[in-house]
């Protein structure tokens, strides 16, 4: 079992994350060290070294650095080590993505097809994504107002969140889309009960099947965890089948909003051509 297989499930914090990004790049060097010591390389305090020991299933740093000495000490000498923590971050997006294609052609192939419908329907449609959440939320939106009328992005906090889900609302919406991914805003719940109050629908696009959202239709695909913050790879391709999902739903609407925003940016160049590039 080696370090990877260690992590592997463990859900850590961004200090806990620095904390296994040192132990992979300095591992022959990392095992040798106290817990004070690995925490002064790491750049953390010497708790946060502890409870990433007792994150990983141990009872302290000593019990872990004792498991950690056969990865050091009976590895071959062309055994992978630090320098490919990146490849093992990339490799675990790649399975994420598998993951998520792989159950295109079940029963999430379905789910996007029609929740892709109902989102294509509902004018306005809000879409809300606060913190981490605010990119992937914003990129959906961005893409989705080119074959919808009215998506309305609800990124910001506080009573502003709350106005922005009562105008949708009131102005004819069915449904809010709402990204929810970890670490998951306290705030975000409660906008998405508030808007099961109001008589809105929710789907939320999540990382795991089991999370607990006051949600309709919950689809989830898995975030890459082996950085210090994660990666969203999986999520966003999920996001974007979803809108491909609301273009097929409404294929003449579709065409008539693409034809037409060609136009606008051909009249007003707001893209560079391949000749104003050079």
């Amino acid at each position: 079992m080696g370090l990877d297989a260690l992590l592997d499930g463990v859900r850590l914090s961004p200090v806990q994350r620095r904390i296994a990004h040192y132990l992979a790049e300095n591992l022959p060097e990392a095992i040798f060290l106290s817990s004070i010591e690995l925490a002064e390389r790491a750049g953390v305090s010497q708790p946060s070294v502890t409870r990433f020991a007792i994150a990983l299933g141990f009872a302290g740093y000593p019990e872990l650095r004792h498991a950690l000495r056969p990865l050091v000490l009976g590895a071959q000498p062309d055994e992978p080590t630090g320098s490919s923590l990146l490849r093992q971050a990339i490799d675990a997006e790649i399975r994420n993505l598998r993951l998520v294609r792989d159950r295109l052609g079940g029963g999430l192939g379905a789910e996007l097809r029609d929740l892709g419908a109902a989102l294509a329907a509902s004018e306005p449609l809000a879409v809300l994504g606060l913190r981490v959440s605010c990119g992937l939320a914003t990129t959906f939106a961005y893409y989705a107002r080119r074959i919808h009328p009215d998506v309305r992005l609800l990124a910001h906090g506080g009573s502003e969140l709350l106005d922005g889900l009562h105008a949708a609302r009131r102005a004819g919406a069915g449904w809010v889309l709402a990204f929810v991914l970890p670490r998951y805003p306290a705030e975000a719940v409660r906008a998405l009960e508030q808007a099961r109050d109001l008589g809105l629908r929710v789907a939320a696009i999540t990382d795991r099947p089991d999370a607990r959202l006051p949600a309709d239709v919950v689809l989830d695909a898995p975030v890459g965890e082996r950085l210090v913050f994660d990666s969203h790879m999986a999520p966003m391709a999920l996001a974007m089948a979803l809108v491909e999902a609301m273009a097929d739903a409404a294929p003449l609407r579709t065409q008539a909003r693409l034809e037409d925003y060609e136009r606008m940016t051909e009249q007003t160049g707001v893209f560079l051509t391949s000749e104003t590039a050079k």
